[in-house]
Formats: C-alpha cells, sequence, structure tokens
C-alpha cells in the first residue's frame, strides 16, 4: 500500500510540473505578441495631375508627301550612234540649250552630205526641165509641136520639181540628225547622274535609252495624298469648286524635313488630282515650295502640315494622361476627395506634346499624367503638381527624405 502511495503522488507531482511547463510557454508567448511592432501605415500612392486647360488651337492635318521637280525633262538620244563626248558635270545646274553629251557626228554629216549632193542633181534637172518646158511652150504656141509633146514637158517639169522638194526634205532631215549628234538640255534644271557612258551605243531604240534627267527645282514640287473624306469635308462648305479651289490657295502649308526640323520656307497650294484612286480612296495633291538653296531634292521624304483654321476653347491634357485600350480611349480624373475616376473620352487633335479632348473632360479637372499604373477605379490617391524631372516613390514604400509629404 505504501509503494502505490507514492506511486500516484510521483504521477500528480509529475502531471503538475507539466501544466506549469506548458503555462510558462503560453505566458511567454502572450508577452512577446504584445511587444511585437504594430504594422506600417500604407500610404496612399503618389500621382502626378495637371489640370485640363482650355485654349484656342490651329486646325492641323499632317501628310508625308513626296518631293518631285515641277518638270522633269528626260534626256535621251534622238539618234543612233557612240557616245564620244560628256559635257556637264553630273549634279551641276544646266542651261536651257546647253550641250550634256555629244554622239560621234561622222555617219550623220556624210549622210547630210550626200542628200546635198542629191538635192543639187534634183535641181540640176528640174532647171533643165522648166527651160524645156518654156521651148515646147512657144513652139506649141506656134502649132510646131503636138499637144502631146507640150503635156509630157509639163509633166516633166513638175515631176522634177517634186523631186526637188523631195530631195530638200532629206537634206533638212540630214541636218537635224547631225545637229541631234549634240544632246542639248531642254530646261533649265539640276542634271542628275549620267546613265550612259562614252563609247556606250545610245539612240531611241537602244535599249535603256535614258542618258539622264533634267528637273527643275527651284520651285519644287511636294505630292501628297489626303483621303476622300477630308476632302469631302473641306468642300462641303464652299459654294463651287471654284470657290474651294481659292481658298485651298491661301491655306498655309508647311514642312517639316525627315530630321524632325522645319523647312523655313511655306509653300502654297498648286493643284489636286481628277480622281480618287480607286485602290486607296484617295486623292493625290500637288504644293509648291521655294527652294533656292537646293534643300529639297526629288524623291525626298517629308511631312506636311497644313494649316485648315483655329478651333475656338478647345480642352488639352498631356498625351502621356490618355490611355488607350482597345482602341477606346481613358483618362484618370482626380476628383476633390482625391480618389480616382477612369473616364472614356473622345480625343481629337494633337499639338506639340498635348493632345485634344473633344468629350468627356470638363475645364480645371485634374487629371493623372504621371502614376497611371498605380491606381484604379476609385482608388485614393496623394496628387501633386506634374513635374518631368520628379520620380514619385512606388506606392506604399519610403518617401524621400525632407519631402514633408
Amino acid at each position: 500500500m505504501l509503494y502505490v502511495g507514492k506511486a500516484r503522488f510521483r504521477f500528480k507531482y509529475s502531471v503538475l510540473g507539466t501544466t506549469l511547463a506548458v503555462l510558462a510557454c503560453t505566458l511567454a508567448i502572450l508577452a512577446t505578441a504584445c511587444h511585437k511592432e504594430p504594422p506600417p501605415v500604407q500610404h496612399p500612392p503618389e500621382v502626378e495631375v495637371v489640370q485640363v486647360s482650355q485654349q484656342d488651337i490651329p486646325t492641323v492635318h499632317e501628310w508625308v508627301g513626296t518631293a518631285d521637280g515641277l518638270v522633269n525633262a528626260t534626256i535621251r538620244a534622238q539618234v543612233t550612234g557612240y557616245l564620244i563626248k560628256q559635257s556637264y558635270n553630273e549634279g551641276d545646274l544646266v542651261k536651257k540649250g546647253q550641250v550634256l553629251f555629244e554622239i560621234d557626228p561622222r555617219p550623220f554629216k556624210a549622210a547630210l552630205d550626200q542628200a546635198e549632193g542629191s538635192l543639187a542633181q534634183m535641181e540640176a534637172l528640174f532647171q533643165n526641165a522648166r527651160a524645156n518646158l518654156s521651148r515646147v511652150k512657144l513652139l506649141a504656141s506656134q502649132n510646131a509641136l503636138s499637144k502631146k509633146d507640150l503635156d509630157d514637158a509639163v509633166a516633166s517639169e513638175s515631176s522634177t520639181k517634186a523631186q526637188v522638194l523631195s530631195a530638200r526634205a532629206a537634206v533638212e532631215n540630214a541636218r537635224l540628225n547631225l545637229g541631234f549628234t549634240k544632246i542639248t538640255s531642254l530646261i533649265d534644271g539640276m542634271a542628275g547622274i549620267a546613265r550612259a557612258q562614252v563609247g556606250d551605243l545610245v539612240g531611241p531604240t537602244v535599249q535603256g535609252g535614258e542618258l539622264t534627267t533634267v528637273s527643275t527645282i527651284n520651285p519644287i514640287k511636294i505630292y501628297y495624298t489626303i483621303n476622300e473624306q477630308a476632302y469631302i469635308n473641306f468642300m462641303r462648305s464652299f459654294s463651287s469648286e471654284s470657290a474651294g479651289l481659292s481658298a485651298a490657295k491661301k491655306l498655309r502649308i508647311e514642312l517639316i524635313l525627315g530630321d524632325g526640323t522645319p523647312y523655313p520656307e511655306r509653300g502654297k497650294f498648286f493643284a489636286i488630282d481628277r480622281q480618287v484612286d480607286v485602290r486607296t480612296g484617295t486623292l493625290r495633291v500637288a504644293a509648291l515650295f521655294p527652294n533656292p538653296t537646293n534643300l529639297l531634292r526629288p524623291g525626298q521624304f517629308v511631312r506636311v502640315r497644313v494649316l485648315l483654321g483655329t478651333r475656338k476653347g478647345a480642352l488639352l491634357v498631356p498625351q502621356r494622361s490618355v490611355m488607350e485600350l482597345q482602341g477606346s480611349y481613358q483618362v484618370a480624373v482626380v476628383a476633390g476627395d482625391n480618389k480616382v475616376e477612369l473616364r472614356a473620352v473622345q480625343p481629337g487633335e494633337r499639338v506639340g506634346t498635348l493632345w485634344e479632348v473633344a468629350t468627356g473632360l470638363k475645364p480645371g479637372e485634374r487629371v493623372i499624367a504621371e502614376g497611371l499604373q498605380k491606381v484604379k477605379q476609385g482608388a485614393l490617391v496623394q496628387p501633386r503638381p506634374f513635374d518631368p524631372g520628379y520620380t514619385a516613390p512606388p506606392a506604399g514604400g519610403a518617401r524621400p527624405p525632407g519631402s514633408g509629404r
């Protein structure tokens, strides 16, 4: 009995010790939990906003254009022969009538001499026939010759006269061919690089007979295409086509060069094509620009800007404020309680770094220009004025020292 009592006592003591140990551990855990630091406060994301501005803006349309010569004269040989001389510097300005190439003239000089010899022979025959006709007429008047003899003399005189005319035409043709051995420019302009070299056989029937091209480039012509709807919108405001074309000639047309700089000279409307291209639905338009320094060359690509008028009271926001998603556009508006409203808008013309908004905004409203990726509908934000040189901290992150925001 004493043994059993001791065993019970040891068991109770062991259970009590275990309970006390568990209680101590629990108290230690609770004490640690009570002293744990609270989680950091999540601040609303900081964004940069701008106010919707309202101002008058020019109505400008822009197209891609191609420069071309006002007149482009393709220089070809009109007679077949071998080139013996190139008489101009490629890329230089040339005058009308200036010799550019020369073809070996010897065969053509020989042909001219032969034609002149035939002409002399025909003229001699004609003189003889005319003298014979005079004698026959005298004798016929005295009834010394028959009427047939008179008819034969008249026919002979007419035949030799016709031969003289034919020989003279052959001489003129030979003289022209000899003159064509000196190939001249037909216009004043800039000559291109030669397509043929000295020693080549050239001529109107020789493949690749183009020798060079001379283009008038001051003024220079700029071609660009407008769509059919733009043409209809412009012409609809005029009572007649002549009135519309007269207004078109008064439009302010500018060029932007390939490096993005504006061309210093302004152009004017020149012509519009007679028909719409059925493949593209566009009309070809030509404008003329002064080109005193020959900065513009045929084939050069430029951007054509046409000022059509001024739109009053347009609403403008930075282009970076407008988000595009599957063909629709929206901006993030920050209300007075600093909550975000994603609003659908209809953008219009671009003006520098700004974008006109046709519908969806009011003047003075605040839109987010920096930090769009941090916000969603109804989110609370911390707005600050838009500063292109400032980088806002990430959402919930630390702020820059001394910001006071």
